[in-house]
């Protein structure tokens, strides 16, 4: 299993950018703990550290398409470390401000998450160009969706180290200065700079006119929604049994089911179209989800929660393949930030509905929420499946891009300048 990812990550450029990728979106995987801690630090109230997380949230979502057009556009540095630069100086804002000037605040908050830069949607369009063959790209894309589960876990544990080392202010400010290094080292690698976007078609929806990307949103605003009401049910759950640590355990396990179906689906060649293993992949993601409803003993429930983590990387992977298939000429970064922003609106949708799911119908109707996402995501794709089945480009030709001037991708795979 672990030789198909040591292979990648011997290619030339590889590792770094998959580093300096993980490293660069740090901030936005601690973005909303850092803001709730130093607001709090700071005196401020619950609904202020509330109010200004979700700011942020959603200002990501609006800028990670946006600035994935400009990626499109005018290439990689151009946009990546400016975006990244100016991301971190809204937090310095943020610090500045603190409790003391709510208005300052929001603005701050705006800025960085409008100009948190697309890191991971730009580390996708690379691939092709780094790695050559469709198996490996499929490979990588899986690998990507493990490391982000293990940022994910390790980012806030590192916000909270600093926090209890030296202040929330500071914790808020290191972590974006790591942030704006880990950009700066994916920018000034050879394969960054040379990547270009195909030419594209001027159109002002970009890559939204695609039917078959608006279909896999669709899907995954509701698999959003499954992985945010898990987040606020799983604390439900945790003030059931009376221990806070519950929580932890299971969000580990989640990570953990993710990381080893992640692994497991990266390390295998699979054939067919991915459109169709899509469907089945969310097909047993929402399987696994419905048990959790049950809210059995904490040993069950933690086992529980970690099946029900196996088939999200394997979905998130697969869906970044779809992406590539359908994304118009010339918006593939465009489109994989479209995915990204789209989880994590779902996401947010998922957290604001199992408050009220579990003041209605307890613990167990937080986590049903959960499995709704996860059955509506499944309807969407079958509702669709022929929209899914044309892919949006022409899968008859062998893309060349500037950094693959030998032909290495494999016929009907698009990599970096589309065809």
């Amino acid at each position: 299993m672990a030789t198909g990812y040591v292979d990648i990550l011997k290619a030339p450029h590889a590792a770094r950018l998959l580093a300096g990728t993980l490293v660069g979106r740090l901030p936005n995987a601690t973005g909303p703990i850092a803001v709730v801690l130093l607001v709090r630090g700071g005196g401020g109230s619950y609904s202020l550290a509330g109010a200004l997380a979700a700011v942020y949230g959603v200002s990501n979502a609006v800028g990670q398409p946006l600035l994935g057009r400009a990626v499109d556009l005018y290439g990689q540095p151009r946009v990546q470390l400016p975006a990244a630069v100016v991301s971190a100086l809204g937090a310095v804002l943020l610090v500045i401000a603190g409790t003391g000037s709510p208005l300052l605040a929001y603005g701050a908050v705006v800025v960085a998450g409008l100009f948190t830069p697309p890191l991971e949607g730009g580390l996708r369009a690379l691939w092709p160009n780094v790695l050559g063959g469709e198996e490996r790209v499929h490979r990588a894309y899986a690998m990507d969706a493990v490391a982000q589960e293990i940022m994910f876990t390790v980012g806030p544990l590192l916000v909270t180290l600093l926090v209890a080392l030296w202040s929330p202010a500071t914790a808020l400010l290191v972590v974006n200065a790591i942030g704006v290094l880990g950009a700066l080292s994916v920018v000034v690698s050879a394969p960054s700079r040379a990547w270009r976007s195909a030419p594209r078609e001027a159109h002002w929806l970009g890559a939204l006119r695609s039917p078959g990307l608006l279909a896999l949103l669709g899907a995954f605003l509701f698999v959003g929604i499954a992985l945010g009401s898990i987040t606020v049910a799983g604390v439900a759950y945790a003030d059931d049994q009376g221990r806070e640590s519950v929580y932890g355990w299971l969000m580990a396990a989640l990570g953990l089911g993710a990381l080893v179906g992640g692994s497991v689906y990266g390390a295998r060649q699979w054939a067919g179209a991915p459109e169709r293993r899509l469907r089945a992949i969310v097909a047993l993601l929402a399987l696994c989800y419905l048990p959790l409803t049950l809210t059995p003993g904490v040993p069950a429930m933690t086992a529980l929660a970690a099946v029900a983590g196996i088939f999200l990387a394997p979905a998130i992977a697969c869906a970044f393949i779809v992406v590539d298939r359908h994304a118009p000429r010339g918006t593939v970064t465009e489109a994989f930030s479209w995915l990204v922003t789209t989880i994590g609106v779902g996401s947010a949708l998922g957290t604001a509905a199992a408050g009220p799911a579990v003041e209605l119908g307890g613990t167990s109707a937080s986590f049903a929420v959960a499995g709704a996402g996860g059955v509506a995501a499944l309807l969407v794709l079958l509702a669709t499946q022929r929209v899914l089945a044309a892919p949006g480009r022409s899968a008859d030709a062998t893309i060349r891009t500037e950094t693959d001037q030998g032909g290495a991708a494999e016929p009907g795979f698009s990599s970096g300048h589309q065809a």
